[in-house]
């Protein structure tokens, strides 16, 4: 038997605000869309703490950690609207349907999701919602987990001489597979790194699908769990071992992929230049 949706859920308010919340009047509510980054407060932008300061009321995602709700105004109303793979979640519609609500009552609502809300956050649905009702919303970026993974791994997604392209990729369709609309044979481009979002259900497809293309198993490959987060965990290796590799994180969070030339690039140039000083 199907999983039932799970309803919004108001949350208890946890003490943290700085300023009184703003009171809107009747009819001039306003949705603000930001960005809470993979997880570390620390890696908020001062725009994104100003909008929890200011909202009435804040929607979150279940990947949005208890530090950044922290700094939402004790005032606030708080909702739990979160959506996980293989788990009940709340359907978009009801989502779009209480935030619509909401700004009709005067609410400045603030829709907190994890990494950025541009990045396959489904913020163009909720943007697309909002402008057919007439209630003006804001964007405000986050950092996305690709961005965090590489300075968490000291890894860079480019270089001059392995990677001129970086392609974020979903890995989770709207029916829990691969997309079926992918072009695996610029994904197997040698000068790309390739990122997978959401990709630990679908990884062993993944990588039949990249060799099928022609990557060569030997290509590097990362996954990461929970990036910049106290349970975060890590594994680095090649394409020929990453579904047993990334296996091994567990599906209890999203797993972050990373494929290319790029990401031992700048380890192995500095080893070389390590080795020359050494010589020299």
């Amino acid at each position: 038997m199907p999983a039932k949706s799970r309803k919004p859920v108001d949350v208890t308010v946890i003490p943290g605000g700085r300023r009184d919340a703003p009171v809107a009047a009747r009819g001039t509510g306003r949705v603000t869309l930001v960005g809470a980054g993979p997880g570390d407060p620390d890696l908020l932008t001062l725009k994104a703490v100003k909008a929890l300061q200011a909202a009435d009321v804040v929607l979150f995602d279940d990947l949005v950690g208890d530090g950044i709700l922290d700094l939402v105004h004790e005032r606030a109303r708080r909702f739990a609207v979160g959506k996980r793979g293989g788990r009940a979640s709340c359907k978009q519609a009801d989502i779009d349907a209480l935030m619509v609500k909401l700004a009709k009552a005067g609410k400045h609502v603030v829709r907190l999701k994890s990494g950025d809300p541009m990045i396959f956050g489904r913020a163009g649905e909720e943007i697309e919602r909002l402008r057919a009702e007439n209630i003006p919303v804001e964007v405000v970026p986050g950092i996305t987990a690709a961005l965090a993974m590489a300075s968490a791994l000291g890894i860079s997604l480019t270089h001059r001489d392995h990677a001129q392209s970086v392609r974020f990729v979903t890995g989770h369709s709207r029916h829990g597979h691969l997309p079926e609309a992918l072009d695996w044979d610029a994904f197997a481009d040698p000068h790309t790194t390739l990122v997978i979002y959401m990709g630990g259900r679908t990884v062993a497809a993944l990588v039949e699908r990249l060799a099928a293309a022609g990557l060569p198993f030997a290509t590097p490959a990362v996954a990461v769990r929970a990036v910049s987060r106290p349970e975060e965990a890590r594994w680095q290796g090649t394409l020929a071992s990453l579904a047993e590799g990334a296996g091994t994180l567990g599906l209890e969070e999203p797993i972050l992929i990373a494929i290319g030339d790029a990401l031992v690039a700048a380890e192995a140039e500095a080893a070389d230049s390590l080795r020359r000083r050494e010589v020299g």
